[in-house]
């Protein structure tokens, strides 16, 4: 398309051209053009006009634009506009789209009550993404995108941004008093003969608010330097932007950097010592040259939130921008719609999920392609791909929630590979968290009240467990923890909830995750002459909410001992290339989305044959001198249940 050039000085300017961009672009002429064709599109489509539909529809005041697309459109406008100068022109970019609306659907400029909407503009699909480390003042006032993982969340606020005031002397009203990152009252009364400065009523009818949340974002593990602590950000969500970052996503913010004012810290190290010396002198006067307001807090202001665990995160189109940007994250526990997981994969990707499903030897496919550099232990990697796909999820009719996780423990000797699994795990899943036992408190673990810093009022800080919602919480060293500390987790390993009562806070919270455990024997090394729970210092209640328990034992063999060599040598000669593996990591991660959709069903000769597996258990359990290696419960039936609708899941089956 034709470059139509802007004076970026002149917002007049800038709200014509994105209005023009808004109504005339075509990703479908683009694509065109970029495959030399020529022709331009015959259907009439145009990607905005039709998202200003789906607005309609859902009631929405949010236009999600995609920057891709108006570099394409006019790479003055995206660059030195848009992107350099944003907090700038942001209010011609708004007024822009509320001309937009007026055009095509004049009936959503005003709400029910005849009040006119306020329409907001968010950006997606930026060319580059930084690291939160790499926020400098630079980039003040910019588009700019940055990734990170969400670790606190406040409650949903109003915000006032627009305010009304009355004079308290005179009943004038001062209408439009924009906030200045604080609450901000008229400079003087607009009555000549007033002059009143001080004594001002906000006028809530003249207001105008806006939703606000606060969320703490974190730098990704993987992004932060050797010997340096991870580094926070505060980050601002306003209106339809608010919920849609939850504590431990990982997402894409964009937005603006924005600084406030901030003090000084009166109890900096030394400055009481040094006043007291000085007796108010030299310390004294610089304090009084406004040295302290030099100091200034980097806030982060997000219009758009982009789940990277989401598929369609990388998707190019305006309309699939908006449904990512307002989607939510990938639910690995099988809720979404099966055709809306279908949906988000390419025709390729459906064809080669469907010649995998076709397979008849996925399972054992599956299994050799998880931890290909671990050398053997298949039954461990048979029950990692169980946990991986899941039972069902069920609710009774008194609305009691029936588990579908599968909780896994290894105990095993040392170097036998046990945490290279759960390593592998925790970066298979976007929600999975790696801990270690010794140094996880049961705080740590489920969650804790903390009190807020700028407003005083208490607050949860979620754990391991609940950052792992929906995903899979990794515990090394588990028999390394302290016995009230495993208390914690009873209730989330069943129930898959962590209820707490502290400093009046009444809560239920959410902790629907899989655990997958390891632990050393006791003495270290594995006795053979003793029962398995002799060899462990793991209380019964825990071991029996385990579904699968692995015993791996580090005896002398000469022909393992052997291949196991050769693979690690290999290993540490080739990298990579010394180990093949069926499926890629990505065809997993589709094949498992797409599987935890089906919703198995027993069928009465499965029925059958699990019940009798299960009384045969129990027999085996109750005889005398018998050799089962712990006791068998009901829980040991429901695990037997989950591990079949797994194994359907594997060749995706519904029954």
């Amino acid at each position: 398309m034709a470059s139509a050039s802007v004076a970026v000085e002149g917002g007049e300017d800038v709200t014509r051209t994105f209005l023009s961009f808004l109504n005339s672009f075509s990703s479908e002429d683009a694509n065109a053009d970029a495959g030399g064709e020529g022709a331009e599109n015959p259907s009439g489509y145009r990607d905005y006009v039709e998202q200003l539909e789906l607005m309609y529809e859902r009631s929405g005041t949010t236009l999600y634009v995609n920057f891709q697309h108006l570099m394409e459109f006019d790479g003055v406008l995206a660059h030195e506009a848009v992107e350099a100068n944003f907090y700038k022109y942001q209010p011609f970019l708004r007024r822009a789209v509320v001309e937009f609306v007026r055009q095509h659907k004049p009936a959503m400029v005003r709400w029910d009550g005849g009040k006119e909407k306020e329409f907001w503009v968010a950006f997606v699909n930026l060319p580059r993404v930084h690291r939160l480390r790499e926020l400098k003042a630079e980039n003040i006032g910019q588009l700019t995108s940055f990734s990170g993982t969400v670790t606190r969340t406040s409650e949903v606020r109003p915000e006032l941004l627009l305010g009304a005031f009355k004079c308290a002397e005179c009943d004038t009203l001062v209408p439009d008093v924009e906030q200045q990152c604080r609450y901000t009252t008229p400079a003087i009364c607009l009555n000549a003969q007033c002059g009143n400065r001080m004594k001002w009523t906000l006028a809530q009818d003249g207001c105008k608010f806006v939703d606000w949340q606060r969320v703490r974002v974190q730098e990704n593990a993987n992004e932060v330097p050797a010997g340096s602590l991870p580094r926070s950000m505060e980050v601002i969500l306003r209106h339809e932007a608010v919920e849609e970052a939850r504590a431990g996503d990982k997402a894409i913010f964009t937005g603006s950097l924005l600084v406030v004012p901030e003090g000084a810290p009166s109890n900096m190290a030394g400055d009481r010592t040094e006043l007291a010396a000085a007796g108010g002198g030299r310390s004294g006067a610089i304090r009084g040259m406004g040295v302290r307001e030099l100091f200034y807090r980097m806030v982060f202001v997000a219009h758009s939130v982009v789940n990277t665990a989401d598929p369609a995160a990388g998707s190019t189109d305006a309309a699939g921008a908006s449904a990512t940007a307002t989607g939510g994250s990938v639910n690995i526990r099988g809720d979404d719609n099966d055709e809306d997981v279908l949906e988000s994969f390419t025709t390729e990707e459906r064809r080669d999920i469907s010649n995998m499903a076709r397979d008849p030897n996925i399972y054992d496919k599956f299994v050799g392609s998880i931890a290909p550099t671990v050398h053997g232990h298949v039954d461990i990697k048979r029950a990692v791909a169980l946990m991986l796909f899941g039972g069902v999820h069920k609710e009774t009719n008194e609305k009691i929630n029936l588990r579908g996780d599968i909780n896994v423990l290894v105990v095993g000797d040392p170097s036998c590979a046990k945490s290279q699994f759960l390593k592998y795990v925790s970066t298979f899943l976007p929600r999975a968290v790696y801990t270690s036992g010794k140094s996880s408190s049961a705080a740590g673990l489920t969650a804790t009240v903390a009190k807020d810093i700028e407003t005083g009022e208490f607050c949860i800080e979620a754990g391991a467990l609940m950052l792992a919602d929906n995903g899979i919480c990794c515990i090394d060293e588990f028999d390394k923890m302290d016995a009230k500390d495993q208390v914690a987790i009873h209730e989330a390993m069943e129930q898959q909830t962590i209820s707490m009562t502290k400093a009046g806070i009444q809560a239920t919270l959410n902790a629907r995750t899989s655990i997958l455990a390891a632990a050393n024997p006791v003495g270290g090394r594995y006795d053979r002459s003793k029962k398995l729970k002799h060899n462990l210092s793991l209380p019964a209640p825990i071991l029996s909410r385990f579904d699968l328990v692995h015993v791996m034992i580090d005896e002398p063999d000469e022909f393992r001992d052997y291949a196991l060599a050769r693979h690690i040598v290999s290993l540490h000669q080739r990298r990579e290339n010394a180990v093949t593996a069926d499926y890629a990591l990505p065809q997993l991660q589709r094949y498992i989305r797409y599987a935890r959709t089906i919703r198995p069903k027993l069928t009465p000769e499965a029925q059958k044959e699990v019940v009798e597996a299960y009384v045969r258990l129990r027999q085996g359990d109750s005889q005398p001198g018998s050799q089962a290696a712990y006791r068998i419960t009901v829980r040991q039936l429901e695990a037997l249940v989950r591990l079949s609708e797994a194994l359907a899941r594997v060749h995706c089956r519904k029954d």
